[in-house]
């Protein structure tokens, strides 16, 4: 049993079913020293830049506070994921989301879902970046969104989950509000979509600095 485990564990998915693993085992801390060691972190909270036609934004992630989305997050920035797609929804005085669709409107399927974790005590607050997700709790994929706006209505309310805040902006806030501003209409059916194409040109975790 423990060699079948370890080996399931080694595939493609693995970062993000060990921290899984270890949250059904041994609750949130666990999870996120799992996480942390599954990826090679640091104590250092990891950052990734988030280089777009509009400019470049640099986010820190939370993983003690949502393990399980930053360790599906973490993965999908290492497969490369979000390389090619655009800003789809940008709402002036709310958020600016991506993740899910390329310039074309072409959809994007997510390998995964990950379990709501809005309970962590973070905030959707401008500059906080968050998971969207469906009316279902844990339905959170790929995508993810920028606060642009103090937005408390998306925050977990006792007895009811939010939306997984995992990560804030540290620069670039200036590229964020240049997307907020820019031009949108309806495509497709879906409103807010920039009539320039805001294209995330590549999205790539930050080495550690050394001291």
């Amino acid at each position: 049993m423990r060699k079948t485990l370890s080996a399931w564990l080694r595939t493609t998915n693995s970062r993000f079913l060990a921290a899984l693993l270890a949250l059904c085992v041994g609750g949130p801390n666990a999870a996120a020293e799992t996480a942390k060691a599954a990826s090679g972190e640091s104590d250092e909270a990891p950052i990734v830049r988030l280089d777009t036609s509009a400019g470049t934004i640099d986010i820190q992630l939370f993983p003690e506070k949502a393990p399980l989305t930053v360790a599906n997050f973490l993965q999908l920035v290492e497969q490369n994921f979000y390389d090619g797609l655009i800003f789809h929804r940008v709402v002036a005085n709310f958020v600016i989301q991506a993740g899910g669709y390329d310039a074309a409107m072409n959809q994007r399927e997510p390998p995964r879902t990950v379990v709501n974790e809005s309970f962590n005590g973070l905030t959707n607050r401008r500059g906080a970046v968050a998971m969207a997700r469906l009316a279902d709790p844990d339905s959170a994929d790929a995508q993810f969104y920028i606060n642009v706006n103090d937005n408390a209505h998306l925050d977990a309310q006792p007895g009811k989950p939010g939306y997984t805040v995992f990560g804030k902006v540290i620069a670039g806030m200036e590229a964020v509000t240049d997307i907020e501003l820019s031009d949108t209409g309806v495509r497709d059916g879906m409103a807010g979509v920039p009539q320039q194409p805001i294209v995330i040109n590549s999205l790539r975790r930050l080495p550690v600095q050394a001291d």
